[in-house]
């Protein structure tokens, strides 16, 4: 297959733009052997991944280069996602769906002796982010490149993600996630992007030859960031936007005059320090170091970005008026917003813009996307830090509340309470700023993440920004991409999707809606059932290789994972599966109990002691109830460690019951709920986030809604919430708690749980008990429908068809039209215009 030593001339252009088998088959050998010096006799799993990742990454170069120059020619309109995570996860596998080459990779990889399933298995997913933020960031590029809008991704390239996870006797332990020791074939190093970045230092007035008044930044410490990007293509189009990643490196490799004298770590010193800013995603901010480490890696990759969109901008225009007529700037949350003060520190110091028309310029700029209900969770900053660390800045920040403190006195003379409120700056010892603040005020966007997510925002939490900008708020219901969430982890109900109502859904969700007349279908309902056994026994398979426990494929795949945090009530749940072990051990011969198998994923932060004991304190509880002989495959638990994206795509085809179970008014939005829904599985949940739009989507039959509403936690609160009322009233709560306090679950590290105890006893500041009764009540009637097969799969096709509605496609087509201003195509447009492979 050597070409060249049979004396022809390889013409390459032609191979790489080949999407047949054979030419696939012809690149990879080709990309095996030249670049990675290999051929099958040495070549190892990971080399053969690399070759194929090689290959597939040259069918996408082409098409990315034609998509960047086009945006250039046409000087079009770009959108600038700001996030600090963007969890992308396994790329193989989505980077081939996306070019619509599957079955050709697969035969290709075949007829070389390969499963192409093994190679992508060697793939280590991306330690780019850690939850729903960084989940959400990477659908919506998927999104973005799919509907042909010119987006650009913003985000720091970490050497190490926030950990991967252990279980050690129950206990989390974090072991460094070293994500980039392979190598990562998808990204680009763009060296000639270098941008310096400066922390401390002073300001200095200087006048200019006209007189003025100017501010300088000097004797500041710099730092180097250097841009890697990675492709981002749309699918089965022409389209590939890109994911920018910033990577720290000192501006001084190394001091000769301390090696010189022989301090060879001093000589090194400042290489060390200056790129520990990239070093690990989430430094531990339990510390002043960790907290100043954070504030450093906000502002790094917020600089940067905001000076290479800058030149960007300045190549193809001139006149900074038009500046937010060819840039839109979405915040992810506020980790980004010291982005607003930067580019009014380069407009106004640099390119020497008078500050109205500079400040005119960043809010028509900016948008704001809160991730939050919660007002303690709101990012904060020590004033002492940030002028330390950024003095400029900090001066910046003064004169734009400054100026907004006079605007909301004009409106509101006197009202001091407000004024303190609404402050950028938060008084006391030390004095804080208030990023979501700042955020609100420097954009004319703000948005929530769901419908009572924005109510709750406007209503209590931003509610004198509301009253004071009322147009500027707005909501963006979250959503998930379909292609990797239902096509490419679930191929098995992807291709009967498509076998009954064509493959339209791929790119437009709500096609999915012509799933509903099949629920009939007795045939399409055993095909539908058939699938969900399927990917139940590969889990169990999973299970089994991976932690060592046998689950009957046949109890229902009761599931919860997520972020470990109290409000996300892992808790809870572990106290349901108590009462349902003494269920059955009360009655062990009661045929009328569905045989469960609670599967839980997540992690908790390193510093948070509750999270990480309520993991433990799961753990335990599996090891007393999977050991049990009464109990044997009526129940089991099982802890699945390390969750992240290619651990869930295992798990969300083969779930039938979706815990979401938040306390009501905590969870702003959740995507893990969608991810459920798009795959089958019912939702039993609170009356909060997503949960009350997917009860209006499928119907309040579809759905098992159970829990205090958020008026009533309201009026709880007022009253004096007291968590014992609750247990003295609740038989199996009191006896699952006394188990606890027994140390059942814990013979052999007596009182280990009793911090959850307190908990319970005293504030429960997430209201378990209170709502434990009624999770047990609705939790007893999913049990009375799963039995009844028949009904049970209906419901859960009523599921996926009506899931099209949280489609990230349609998220970011509102964003396009309310926020942006900026055209999107349809995908089959797009398609059309397809370099020929």
């Amino acid at each position: 297959m050597n070409m060249a030593r049979k004396g022809k001339r390889i013409n390459w252009e032609i191979i790489y733009r080949d999407m047949s088998s054979e030419g696939i088959a012809r690149s990879f050998l080709s990309r095996r052997e030249y670049v990675l010096a290999k051929d099958q006799h040495n070549a190892t799993k990971d080399d053969n991944f690399m070759a194929l990742a090689m290959a597939i990454r040259d069918r996408i170069i082409e098409r990315w280069i034609h998509t960047q120059q086009r945006y250039h020619k046409d000087n079009v309109k770009r959108v600038y996602y700001l996030s600090l995570e963007f969890l992308i996860g396994r790329l193989l596998g989505t980077n081939i769906l996306n070019l619509g080459i599957w079955d050709e990779v697969k035969e290709a990889m075949e007829s070389l002796g390969f499963d192409l399933e093994e190679l992508r298995e060697c793939e280590l997913d991306a330690g780019l982010g850690n939850g729903g933020l960084g989940r959400l960031a990477a659908c919506f590029l998927d999104s973005m490149a799919t509907l042909g809008i010119p987006g650009h991704g913003y985000g720091i390239r970490y050497d190490y993600g926030i950990f991967n996870q252990k279980i050690v006797n129950g206990y989390q332990v974090e072991r460094p996630d070293k994500w980039l020791y392979k190598g990562n074939p998808w990204e680009f190093l763009r060296l000639e992007y270098t941008t310096k970045i400066s922390f401390y230092g002073r300001t200095n007035i200087i006048t200019d030859n006209k007189g003025r008044e100017h501010i300088e930044w000097i004797d500041t410490e710099d730092v180097l960031a250097v841009p890697y990007d990675i492709p981002v293509p749309g699918y089965k189009s022409d389209v590939v936007n890109t994911l920018r990643l910033w990577s720290a490196r000192s501006s001084d490799e190394f001091d000769f005059k301390y090696f010189n004298d022989g301090d060879y770590e001093q000589a090194v010193y400042n290489k060390v320090s200056s790129e520990i800013i990239s070093k690990v995603l989430y430094p531990n901010d339990n510390v002043y170091q960790g907290k100043e480490l954070r504030l450093k890696q906000e502002y790094f990759f917020t600089a940067a970005s905001i000076a290479d969109i800058i030149r960007r901008f300045k190549a193809e225009n001139s006149d900074f008026k038009k500046f937010p007529q060819k840039i839109a700037i979405q915040l992810n949350d506020t980790h980004p917003s010291l982005a607003i003060v930067e580019l009014m520190r380069v407009l106004v110091d640099q390119e020497k813009i008078d500050w109205d028309t500079a400040w005119g310029i960043t809010i028509d700029t900016f948008a704001y996307t809160n991730h939050t209900v919660m007002s303690e969770a709101l990012e904060i900053w020590p004033v002492p830090m940030l002028e330390e660390l950024l003095p400029r800045h900090m001066q910046i920040i003064y004169e734009i509340n400054m100026r907004f403190i006079n605007e909301v006195l004009s409106k509101y003379p006197g009202d001091d309470k407000r004024i303190s409120r609404m402050s950028i700056i938060e008084e006391g010892e030390p004095k804080k700023i208030r990023m979501a603040n700042l955020s609100i005020i420097g954009s004319h966007s703000v948005n929530g993440v769901s419908r009572l997510h924005t109510d709750l925002i406007k209503s209590d939490i931003f509610k004198d920004f509301y009253d004071f900008y009322p147009q500027k708020f707005n909501n963006k219901t979250n959503g998930i991409t379909q292609r990797r969430w239902l096509l490419k982890s679930n191929t098995k109900l992807s291709d009967l999707i498509t076998r009954a109502i064509g493959d339209n859904w791929v790119t437009d969700a709500s096609w999915l809606e012509k799933l509903l007349p099949f629920k009939d279908s007795i045939a399409f309902r055993r095909k539908w059932q058939q699938i969900k056994t399927a990917n139940k026994n590969a889990l169990a398979e999973y299970i089994r290789k991976t932690i060592g426990i046998a689950v009957n494929p046949e109890s229902m795949f009761d599931v919860q994972i997520k972020r470990m945090h109290e409000y996300k009530r892992q808790l809870l749940f572990g106290l349901f599966i108590i009462s349902q072990y003494l269920k059955i051990k009360d009655n062990p011969h009661n045929r009328n109990i569905v045989p469960r198998t609670f599967i839980i994923s997540g992690k908790a932060a390193p510093g948070y002691f509750m999270a990480k004991l309520i993991i433990k304190f799961i753990n335990n509880i599996a090891g007393v109830i999977n050991k049990d002989k009464d109990i044997g495959d009526k129940l089991k638990v099982v802890f699945l460690p390390n969750y992240r994206v290619s651990l869930a795509e295992k798990i969300f085809p083969a779930s039938e019951l979706s815990e979401q179970i938040s306390t009501a008014g905590t969870e702003a939005s959740g995507t893990g709920c969608m991810k459920f829904m798009m795959n089958g599985a019912l939702t039993i949940g609170t009356f909060d986030g997503a949960n009350i739009e997917i009860q209006e989507a499928v119907g309040e039959d579809n759905i098992f809604i159970f829990g205090l509403r958020v008026s009533q936690i309201q009026a709880l609160k007022l009253a004096g919430y007291n968590p014992q009322d609750y247990i003295k009233t609740s038989k199996i709560l009191k006896r699952a708690i006394r188990l606890i306090q027994k140390n059942f679950f814990s013979p052999s590290e007596p009182d280990i749980f009793e911090p959850i105890i307190k908990h319970l006893f005293g504030q429960d500041p997430y209201f378990v008990c209170a709502d434990f009764d009624h999770y047990c009540f609705i939790q007893s009637k999913v049990s009375k429908i799963y039995h009844n097969k028949k009904l049970w799969i209906e419901k859960s096709i009523v599921n996926v068809a009506n899931s099209g509605r949280f489609s990230s496609d349609r998220t970011i087509k509102e964003y396009a039209q309310h926020i942006w201003n900026i055209p999107y195509n349809h995908p089959q447009e797009l398609a059309q215009t397809a370099i020929p492979g």
